[in-house]
Order: C-alpha cells, then structure tokens, then sequence
C-alpha cells in the first residue's frame, strides 16, 4: 500500500481560511486557528445580519409611511387596513418611495384610497 501525504491539501486548506482573513488584527490574520475561529464566526454574523438589514428596512419604510400619511390626515394602521379592504396591492417599500419621491401622488393615492 503506498503512501498518502496530505500536506498539499492541508496548506491548500489554511491558505484558503488565511486568506478570507485578511485584514483582520493580531493573531487573527496569520495564526491559522484564530483565523479560522474568526473566519466561522464572521460568516456568522454576517449571515444574522443579512436577516436583520431586511427587518431594519421594513421598520424605516413604516416609519416614513406613518410621518407622510400623518401629513395627509390618516395614520399607518388605517391606511394600511384600507389598502387591505380595497384590496390594493402595494407594498410598503413601493409606498414609502413613492411618499419621499413623489408626494404630491403619493397624497392622491391617500385622497383615493381614504374615499368610500
């Protein structure tokens, strides 16, 4: 049986984790372990992070949502429980743009959806 020698793949491994390191401070960039420990842990931050940007934008868009139709003589949760009822298919990034970029739509849209 002949021999397996494993240190191409091994120094394959640690240039790949030392790699996606970089950058990183103290021992962490060149000792591999460290690197490893704060690799694994980066991916997951970065992973629960990528799951709460989306939770912070919704949160900005029901904000901005709320102060524009404020402005317009309604408050969020009934304008929402209006577009509901009407059946109207706009979601809240759509109508928070459109309350920043466009008021003057934005308050006929209210004036339309407020009118029975």
């Amino acid at each position: 049986m002949s021999r397996v020698k494993r240190g191409v793949m091994t120094k394959k491994r640690h240039k790949n984790i030392l790699s996606k390191a970089k950058g990183y401070r103290w021992g962490r960039k060149k000792l591999f372990t460290k690197a490893k420990e704060a690799v694994i842990k980066a991916g997951k931050y970065a992973r629960r992070d990528r799951r709460a940007k989306k939770r912070t934008f919704r949160a900005l868009w029901i904000v901005r949502l709320n102060n524009a139709l404020r402005e317009n003589g309604t408050t969020y949760a009934k304008f929402i429980a209006l577009l509901k009822a009407k059946s109207i298919a706009l979601d809240r990034k759509v109508l928070s743009e459109m309350a920043v970029e466009n008021p003057t739509v934005f308050a006929t849209l209210v004036k339309e959806t407020l009118a029975k």
